[in-house]
């Protein structure tokens, strides 16, 4: 039953990660796509949702239990990426999906230690945004924390493992070498989030 819920709420955050994805793809200017594509991570961060890179970040705090559910959300993200993605493809804003192809194309030219390093600096902004969440007592500070991770990340460049999924959804760019660049970028963006959360844990506890 707790693997159950566990995958529904992945497959939400997924489905939220999906939205935020199709607004930044439905603006031509970046900085306020970006800055809409916050309203993914808002609802994850406020509902509870489990997205895979938040809670990645704090692998190391938990028990074995809790790593082990990690994949288990990975592919509740993916199914729910899709899940908006078909949305998209089924309605007049399909057209989104040329501008989904042009993002993968980029992707599938990169090289893979390129896309594995812009993984594990994708997730040091999301641990940016997740734990300022979590951790900040002030409310604007929480909202903010959300709001410059994710402009954060989108703004440089960086790969995040469940907004691809939505991005190769709606492209249709699916392939093994899509696969396997996708796994690159989630081994990014789990070294990233660990390490940007254990080096804070050193600090604070030094």
């Amino acid at each position: 039953m707790k693997s159950l819920k566990i995958l529904v709420s992945a497959i939400l955050a997924g489905f939220c990660i999906g939205l935020g994805g199709m607004l930044f793809l439905a603006l031509d200017n970046k900085v306020v796509g970006a800055s809409l594509f916050s309203t993914g991570l808002f609802v994850i961060c406020t509902s509870g949702f489990h997205l895979f890179t938040g809670k990645v970040c704090y692998a190391f705090q938990n028990d074995m239990s809790y790593a082990a559910s990690l994949p288990l959300i990975w592919i509740g993200n993916l199914i729910g990426t899709g899940g908006t993605a078909i949305i998209v493809r089924l309605s007049r804003a399909a057209n989104l999906a040329e501008k989904a192809a042009s993002i993968c194309e980029v992707k599938a030219g990169d090289s893979y230690i390129s896309l594995f390093l812009l993984g594990i600096l994708c997730n040091i902004f999301i641990f940016i945004a997740v734990d300022g969440f979590k951790n900040n007592k002030h409310e604007i500070a929480k909202y903010a924390a959300i709001y410059l991770g994710v402009v954060g990340f989108i703004l440089c460049g960086a790969e995040h493992c469940v907004a691809d999924m939505f991005y190769y959804h709606v492209a249709g760019v699916w392939s093994m070498d899509m696969i396997i660049r996708l796994l690159v970028i989630t081994a990014g963006n789990a070294v990233g989030g660990i390490l940007a959360e254990r080096m804070r844990t050193y600090v604070v506890s030094a």
